[in-house]
């Protein structure tokens, strides 16, 4: 230091230079703040490097740098900051159930129609009502190739069946076969048929109407089957003109047919002067063979056939009912080889169930005595037939008559007895003394039978829970027994043996 109290330039001071080294320099091996990513060079002297080494003789200079910070201001560092990604909804797209290959669509690849429209429902605002995919069973090969099924069939598919509320003709009064009841079916097995053959006004349509959908209770005019009016019933006229079509939501056919024999239908055919077909030469010769084609028809198609009568008994109604099960065709065999052999043949033929159903029947046919003469004649008439109409039905069983044993009706056949439908405001109640006065005015009249209601009740437990054998030997859904209907209806239509048994008659 010199006199006058400044340092000279290359004077040593140990202690001060070592203090301004390592405040300026700081620990070895740090970064220079003011250029990011380079390290500090200090600069030294030769002997200085060695005090870094543990020599603390040596000093040197560093050059210190003003540090540069770059940052942008707040607000526009706001609106630079990337925002925070959304996690979209993942789309899954499913192929259909035919497919054994798992979906997997690739980049660049167009989706399926019902995939775009899944995705943008996904997208979009949710869907009011489900969508459902119903798969084709049964149809092998052609649902595969199908792909998915459109949603507006699915829908089709799961909405209940249509409700009938009134009959649709089966087969017009020109016997023309009508395909309008197609509509009404379905695709399922579990179906019962029940067809109905009659005279002339014995109540066949009244008693279907009761079977399939009304109660005694009910309008008269709101029966599925229309019923006689007074009008048609003075003029001695027929309702039902050839064969009226039901089914009830239980899934069972009522088949209602026009009277057999009907003279109704004769008076029309020669007061009209109405042309008759060229095999037919006399208008009751035709009548005739029209009742023999629809008892044939029925004897082919149902697997219950309800023969109604109103009084007992009319012998040439059970010899019609031989000659229509002899003219009846023979069942569909499944391939030609299993109708070379008759014996086979035979063996698989089909016999419906057969009921007489004894309507509007008197207190007198309800004696234990007359209705086991009535089992014993029918059974008689009925011994060489292979209708079966015995073992399937029974009044026994309802508790009709609570006092006979089982084994009372030796020849018990499906005989079934239906009172007169009335009020119970009709019946007759005794009456004593010159004024009038009813004896026990709260008590109702004596009738000898159940009513009109429990017995139509009974009458339709019994015939709904009779069983359901095979029409053919392939067992038919409710469309396939249409077609089958119709196949054999034209066969009938077209019968040898029908047009020889009418060349006889005639």
């Amino acid at each position: 230091m010199s006199d006058s109290g400044h340092s000279q330039p290359n004077m040593y001071v140990p202690g001060r230079n070592r203090r301004r080294r390592w405040m300026d320099q700081g620990p070895p091996g740090n970064l220079n703040l003011s250029e990011p990513g380079r390290e500090r060079e200090p600069i030294l002297r030769d002997r200085d490097q060695d005090r870094w080494d543990g020599n603390e003789d040596g000093c040197g200079y560093t050059i210190q740098k003003t540090p540069i910070i770059l940052s942008k201001p707040a607000n526009e560092r706001a609106k630079s900051a990337p925002a925070p990604a959304t996690i979209e909804k993942p789309i899954v797209l499913m192929k259909a159930r035919e497919d054994s290959k798992p979906a997997s669509t690739a980049e660049g690849t167009a989706l399926p129609p019902t995939a775009a429209m899944a995705k943008v429902e996904k997208e979009g605002q949710r869907p009011t009502q489900p969508v459902y995919q119903i798969q084709n069973r049964g149809m092998g090969s052609a649902a595969s190739s199908a792909g998915n099924v459109d949603p507006v069939v699915g829908q089709a598919k799961l909405m209940p069946p249509q409700k009938m509320k009134h009959c649709i003709k089966l087969v017009d009064e020109y016997m023309n076969w009508c395909d309008s009841a197609i509509e009404y079916l379905l695709d399922q097995t579990d179906v019962l048929v029940v067809g109905v053959l009659g005279l002339q006004g014995t109540g066949k349509s009244t008693i279907m109407s009761l079977l399939s959908a009304n109660s005694p209770e009910d309008d008269q005019r709101s029966f599925v089957f229309r019923m006689q009016s007074q009008e048609v019933r003075e003029r001695a006229g027929n309702q039902t003109s050839g064969i009226d079509f039901f089914i009830s939501q239980e899934r069972i056919i009522f088949l209602d047919t026009q009277p057999i024999l009907s003279p109704a239908i004769l008076d029309h055919l020669i007061n009209n002067d109405r042309k008759l077909p060229p095999e037919y030469n006399l208008p009751h010769t035709y009548v005739e063979m029209q009742s023999l084609q629809i008892a044939a028809f029925l004897f082919t198609v149902c697997h219950v056939v309800i023969f109604v009568q109103d009084w007992f008994t009319d012998f040439n109604l059970y010899r019609f009912l031989q000659t229509a099960e002899m003219l009846k065709p023979s069942t569909p065999s499944p391939s030609h080889e299993s109708s070379s052999s008759s014996g086979s043949d035979e063996a698989m033929e089909y016999y419906p169930h057969m009921v007489f159903l004894q309507n509007k029947a008197k207190r007198e046919d309800f004696c234990p005595l007359n209705l086991k003469q009535m089992h014993t004649v029918i059974d008689k008439l009925m011994m060489h037939s292979r209708l079966r109409y015995k073992g399937t039905l029974s009044m026994l069983d309802c508790n009709i008559f609570p006092g006979l044993p089982y084994d009372f009706l030796e020849s018990e056949v499906n005989l079934f007895l239906i009172p007169t439908m009335d009020t119970d405001t009709d019946e007759t109640m005794s009456r004593a003394g010159s004024g009038g006065t009813p004896l026990f005015s709260l008590l109702p009249g004596y009738k000898g039978h159940p009513s009109f209601h429990a017995m139509i009740s009974r009458l339709r437990s019994q015939i709904t829970s009779m069983s359901r054998p095979q029409l053919s030997h392939t067992i038919l859904t409710e469309k396939n027994w249409f077609h089958y209907a119709a196949r054999i209806w034209d066969g009938v239509k077209k019968s040898s043996a029908l047009s020889e048994y009418s060349r006889l008659l005639g």
